[in-house]
């Protein structure tokens, strides 16, 4: 049986739609909210739904004039792992996306930039939480004295892409954001994909 290509599938998703029937709180923690709904399923049965909400987020791939990757070394409790990472961060309720950008980078790292491009939204666990990321591109950089939170510890360093390559090839990174924008910036300098400038 010959699978069917994109093309063929039905238009719009009416036939794929979950319907909010009821729903309720689960928890309410600092930033995570976790609910329980009751949907009606495409074929009019119903089905449980438990999901995380989450405000959003942003990231920075920040290059520095060498052509390095500005990336940090954090501690992830969940994970018990020390992970590699580009520079990220919650969005305040109602905060731009850009400004925390600049925000976060400028607090986890020192550096600030002068250009600045947008390069996509991604849903990093698009099965049980609301929550967005935001990915940057930080160039021109700056750099100067980071100002990190009270409870936030982390190790500052760069990298060339060839490395940052080879890390996310042998599992050493497993961090969705930083996994996707590595690959976006391998075909960023052989011309495939270009950011949308904003300054």
């Amino acid at each position: 049986m010959t699978e069917k290509s994109f093309q063929d599938l039905p238009s719009g998703d009416a036939h794929l739609r979950e319907e909010r029937i009821s729903g309720e709180d689960i928890y309410g923690g600092i930033f995570l909210n976790m609910k329980r709904d009751t949907v009606s399923l495409p074929d009019g049965e119903k089905a449980i739904r438990e999901y995380l909400t989450h405000p959003g987020a942003v990231a920075v791939l920040a290059i520095l004039g060498d052509g390095r990757v500005l990336l940090e070394r954090q501690y992830r409790y969940p994970i018990a792992k020390a992970c590699i990472e580009i520079p990220a961060g919650k969005l305040e309720i109602g905060e731009d996306p850009l400004l925390c950008a600049k925000r976060e980078l400028a607090e986890e790292t020192g550096y600030s930039a002068k250009k600045w491009s947008y390069i996509r939204r991604i849903h990093p666990v698009i099965s049980y939480s609301t929550e967005f990321i935001d990915i940057y591109l930080a160039e021109d950089l700056t750099p100067g004295n980071s100002r990190l939170d009270d409870e936030e510890f982390l190790d500052v360093f760069a990298a060339p892409l060839e490395q940052l390559l080879a890390w996310v090839e042998d599992g050493e990174i497993t961090d969705v954001k930083t996994t996707i924008s590595t690959y976006w910036l391998e075909r960023y300098r052989r011309g495939l994909v270009l950011p949308s400038l904003l300054s």
